[in-house]
C-alpha cells in the first residue's frame, strides 16, 4: 500500500490537536461474494430484539390495539439513518465515531460511554430472561439471573473472536424468533386479528394520555436498538472488516485468542477514481445490509409480537408493563393452543433476552474500552481493557441483585430518557463529523443531513416532554 500525505491529502481534514493524523491507505475492495460479510445488521437487530419487542410494544397493543405500531417503523427508520452515518465514518476511516467525536473534544467519548453505563447499570434484560426461565423450571429469578451474568462473562471471555461469537448467537436468536412468528401465524393469530392490521395506518395515533410520554419515548428510542447500541455499529462493522475497518485488529480472547491492541487512530483513503468506485460499492452494500436485516427483522418482529398480544390479551384488565405481562400471555397461549406452545414462547423469550443481555454487556464494554484506549490509556491493550470492563459490569449487576434492589421508577425514567438524550446529542455531532472530516466526495448529502436533523428534533422534543411529565412524579414520590 502506498501512503501519500502533504497538501490536498484527505488526512489534512482531520484535527490533530487531540489525536494523531490518520494514515493514508488504499480502500480495500469489497469481496465479490458480499454474502460473506452480512452480519452487523443482524447483530444490531438481534441485540435490539429485547424487552421492547417482547414486553413494551405487545403491552401497548394490549392496551390500545395496533394504533401505535407505526411508531416502530418511524423509530427503526430514524435509527437506520443514524446507523448509516455512523457506518459512513467508520467505513471511510476505520475509526469508531466515538474516536471521531473525541477529535473535537477529548471527553466526548467518555460522556457517551458513561451515559451508556448509566442506562444499562441495572441488569434488567438478564433478570427478565431469568424470570421467564422460572416459568419453565421454577426457581428464584435472582439466583438464575446471577448465574446468567456469570455465563455472559464467561462466553465473552472464552470466545476466540468476540464478534464472531456474538454474530452467531444473534443469528440463532433471530431464527428462533422467526420460528415463533411462523407458528403464531398458523395457530394463534385469528382471521379477526389479521383483519385488524390496517389499524396500523388507518387508526394511527399517539396514545399519550393512556400510556404517558415515558412509555412512548422508550418505544421510539428502543425500537430495534437505541442509545449506545447505535454507536456500537462502528465497532461491529469494523470487526467484520467493512471498508477501512479491515486494517483494524479485532477484539480477541485473552484466554483462547491472541489479544491485539487496536490503533488509537485510523486510516483514510485519497478520493481518486479507483477508491471512489470501491467506496460506492461499499456504501451501496452497507445500506442494503442494514435495510434487509436490521430494519426488516426489527419491524416484522414488532408487528407480529404486537399482533400476537392483540390476538390474545387485548382488552384484558390489570396487565402490567413488565415481565409479568409475558407470563400472562404465555398462560393464555397454553390455554388456546396447548401447553407446548406456552413453553416454546417462554423458552424463545428467555433465550432472546439472554442474547440481548450478552449483546448489551458486549457493546457497553466495547464503547468504554475504545474510549479509554483512544483518549486516556494509549499504552494499554484494548482487548484486555474490554475484558476487565465486561467483568466489572457483570460484578456490578451481581451486586445489585445480591442486595435485592428492584428496578425503581427513577431508573425506568433514566433508562428511557438517556437513550433519547444520547441520540439527540450524537445526531448533531454526526452532521459535524461527517461534513467536516470526510472528503467532499463521500460526505452526506442534503437528504441524509435532513434525516439527522429530524432525529435531532424527534429525540430532543421527546426527551423534554418525558422529563416534563415524569420529574414532578418522581419529586412527589421521593
Amino acid at each position: 500500500m502506498t501512503t501519500r500525505a502533504g497538501a490536498g491529502s484527505a488526512a489534512d481534514l482531520f484535527p490533530t490537536h487531540i489525536l494523531g493524523r490518520p494514515e493514508v491507505r488504499e480502500l480495500p475492495a469489497p469481496p465479490e461474494n458480499t454474502s460473506q460479510i452480512i452480519g452487523p445488521g443482524i447483530v444490531a437487530a438481534g441485540v435490539g430484539l429485547a424487552s421492547g419487542e417482547f414486553i413494551l410494544y405487545p403491552y401497548i397493543a394490549s392496551q390500545v390495539g395496533l394504533v401505535f405500531v407505526w411508531a416502530a417503523l418511524v423509530g427503526v427508520m430514524t435509527q437506520f439513518f443514524l446507523n448509516m452515518e455512523i457506518e459512513r465514518y467508520t467505513l471511510a476511516t476505520g475509526e469508531t465515531v466515538l474516536t471521531g467525536f473525541s477529535r473535537f473534544w477529548r471527553h466526548w467519548g467518555l460522556v457517551f460511554a458513561l451515559m451508556t453505563y448509566f442506562a444499562n447499570l441495572w441488569p434488567g434484560w438478564a433478570t427478565s430472561s431469568a424470570t421467564m426461565v422460572t416459568y419453565l423450571v421454577g426457581g428464584e429469578p435472582r439466583w438464575v439471573a446471577i448465574g446468567m451474568l456469570v455465563a455472559i462473562g464467561l462466553i465473552l471471555t472464552l470466545a476466540p473472536v468476540v464478534y464472531v461469537m456474538l454474530e452467531r448467537m444473534q443469528m440463532v436468536k433471530v431464527a428462533a424468533v422467526g420460528l415463533l412468528i411462523l407458528i403464531s401465524a398458523i395457530f394463534v393469530i385469528t382471521a379477526e386479528a389479521w383483519s385488524s392490521l390496517p389499524q396500523i395506518v388507518t387508526r394511527a395515533r399517539i396514545p399519550a394520555q393512556e400510556l404517558g410520554f415515558a412509555v412512548l419515548l422508550g418505544a421510539l428510542a428502543f425500537a430495534g436498538a437505541g442509545g449506545g447500541q447505535n454507536l456500537c455499529q462502528s465497532n461491529w462493522i469494523r470487526d467484520k472488516g467493512f471498508g477501512m475497518g479491515k486494517y483494524v485488529p479485532r477484539i480477541k480472547s485473552p484466554v483462547t485468542g491472541e489479544p491485539e491492541a487496536a490503533p488509537s487512530t485510523g486510516f483514510v483513503f485519497e478520493p481518486d477514481a479507483a477508491n471512489l468506485d470501491r467506496w460506492q460499492r461499499w456504501w451501496r452494500f452497507a445500506n442494503v445490509e442494514q435495510l434487509s436485516t436490521f430494519v426488516l427483522i426489527t419491524f416484522v418482529t414488532i408487528t407480529f409480537t404486537s399482533l400476537l398480544a392483540y390476538a390474545t390479551v387485548y382488552g384484558q384488565e390489570g396487565l402490567k408493563n413488565s415481565i409479568d405481562f409475558v407470563r400472562v400471555e404465555g398462560e393464555i397461549l397454553q390455554e388456546r393452543v396447548g401447553a407446548w406452545f406456552g413453553v416454546l414462547f417462554w423458552f424463545i423469550g428467555a433465550f432472546s433476552l439472554f442474547a440481548a443481555a450478552t449483546g448489551i454487556v458486549d457493546y457497553t464494554s466495547r464503547l468504554a474500552a475504545d474510549v479509554l484506549r483512544t483518549s486516556y490509556l494509549k499504552g494499554h491493550n484494548e482487548s484486555r481493557l474490554y475484558f476487565v470492563l465486561v467483568w466489572g459490569l457483570v460484578a456490578i449487576g451481581i451486586l445489585v441483585l445480591l442486595v435485592g434492589v428492584a428496578q425503581p421508577l427513577v431508573l425506568l425514567v433514566i433508562s428511557a430518557c438517556v437513550g433519547g438524550l444520547m441520540m439527540f446529542i450524537y445526531s448533531a455531532l454526526l452532521i459535524i463529523l461527517n461534513r467536516r472530516l470526510l472528503s467532499p466526495q463521500i460526505r452526506p448529502g442534503p437528504f441524509r443531513i435532513a434525516m439527522l436533523a429530524w432525529a435531532f428534533l424527534l429525540f430532543g422534543i421527546l426527551s423534554i416532554l418525558t422529563l416534563a411529565q415524569q420529574v414532578p412524579k418522581l419529586w412527589a414520590a421521593g
